[in-house]
């Protein structure tokens, strides 16, 4: 089955550790520390690879994490930054943050990177935390733990042309006809599940992509159906292209159709409502056809374009391609997601939320206060507690945040509990 629509967990690698290492084994003013920095940890990176056309590799594997940066050594040696992941996507994924619902990344074009979960900073060695008044610090920082987070990937068919339409009114069919794709052709309600591609090209040489898209039905912009992975896809094309079967065999009447697949693209996005749209009524070689499109014709009015065609053989489809291909002369791109680039790299396109506050401070259960919160906890993290010297610099990065004045103003008095993350501790006032 296609998949166009998965959720997965991005983690960068985690930065190196931070060497604690002496150029003598005894404490001497002179000798001065020699412990190197760690590496940074590798970005996980999408990049667009034109050759793929679904998102099924990513119904088998859902976890990526990069590799961590390799740590400090001694001899004033900086561990090595861990290689990127890459990871390939086909073009039209679109990367949501699936906590906040913000558009990451929008990847439309083939070699197109996005920087989709930084790796962490390497640690620093002790070498760098070495003061006239102490040369030789036993004090190291841990690797900043890489960022972590899971994603909705959504893939969107990049078309120019999107045939729409209920299921069976011969999109397939037509599709198959005026291009090289080769259609799941079938006289039954969703016979295509995937998105068909091909290239048309008319008689005075203009060529574009044309997509069979699959079939809508009232309420797919609620998710009932294929809907929902109809209309994602619909999203990218510059000019709709609306087939309603005309013959009416099926006892549906085809003015309704028209107006319920409008109606369900306006539900869906407004937007799409500002595309060129044209309408081909298919099967007019059947019977009750023409009829039906003298009152079809009544109904939509003059402002409306109708081709009258029959799929099944051939005929009135070169005025329809013409008049496709006049359309996408004067038609614009349409943009689906305003993404800010963060980088002067015009091929990386992404855009991530900013870190919120220092930290914050709540209250458990048994009256503890938990402190929480993006650096507080990245500084907690790069911490080494082992090290007397380590806990000492962490209390006064502490002070310098402002933890223990708001502390005081949340009401903690000497002796109460905090904790931050599995660490916890007396407040002392």
């Amino acid at each position: 089955m296609f998949v166009d629509h998965v959720k997965i967990y991005v983690k960068g690698g985690d930065g190196g550790d931070g060497m604690v290492a002496f150029r003598r084994e005894k404490f001497v003013p002179n000798g001065g520390p020699a412990g190197g920095d760690g590496g940074h940890g590798g970005n996980v990176v999408f990049q667009v690879e034109e050759g793929l056309r679904t998102l099924m590799d990513f119904r088998y594997k859902r976890h990526f994490k990069a590799e961590r940066g390799e740590h400090g050594m001694s001899k004033g040696m900086h561990g090595k930054k861990s290689e990127d992941l890459i990871i390939k996507v086909p073009p039209g994924t679109v990367v949501i943050n699936e906590e906040t619902k913000a558009v990451i990344a929008d990847l439309v074009e083939h070699g197109q990177t996005a920087v989709i979960a930084r790796g962490g900073r390497g640690g620093r060695g002790n070498s760098r935390f070495a003061t006239p008044a102490n040369p030789a610090p036993e004090l190291a920082e841990k690797g900043e733990p890489g960022q972590e987070l899971n994603v909705i990937l959504e893939l969107k068919v990049l078309a120019d042309v999107g045939l729409v339409g209920f299921p069976s009114v011969g999109k397939s069919t037509i599709l198959s006809v005026v291009s090289a794709a080769k259609p799941k052709i079938g006289a039954y309600h969703f016979t295509t599940i995937v998105p068909n591609l091909g290239m048309v090209e008319t008689d005075d040489g203009r060529s574009f992509a044309m997509a069979d898209l699959p079939g809508l039905i009232e309420g797919a912009h609620q998710g009932v159906g294929l809907g929902m992975q109809f209309l994602r896809h619909i999203e990218r094309t510059r000019v709709i292209v609306h087939v309603v079967d005309m013959s009416g065999v099926e006892g549906r009447d085809p003015y309704e159709d028209y107006v319920t697949i409008n109606e369900e693209l306006k539900q869906y996005n407004l937007r799409l409502t500002e595309r060129p749209q044209i309408v081909v009524a298919n099967k007019m070689d059947m019977p009750n056809a023409e009829e039906n499109l003298e009152e079809f014709l009544k109904k939509v009015g003059d402002s409306v374009k109708v081709f009258p065609v029959s799929a099944l053989s051939r005929q009135g489809l070169k005025p329809v391609l013409y008049e496709i291909a006049d359309l996408l002369e004067v038609t614009p791109e349409f943009t689906l997601h305003e993404i800010e680039e963060e980088t002067s790299n015009a091929t990386v396109l992404y855009k991530h939320e900013k870190k919120g506050e220092e930290f914050e401070i709540t209250r458990d259960d048994d009256g503890a206060f938990v402190l929480s919160g993006y650096s507080i906890e990245r500084l907690f993290k790069m911490t080494d507690f082992s090290r007397e010297d380590g806990i000492r610099r962490f209390a006064r990065q502490l002070r310098a945040m402002g933890v223990d004045e708001a502390l005081r103003e949340k009401g903690a008095k000497d002796g109460d509990t905090v904790r931050l993350l599995e660490f916890e501790f007396d407040f002392v006032d």
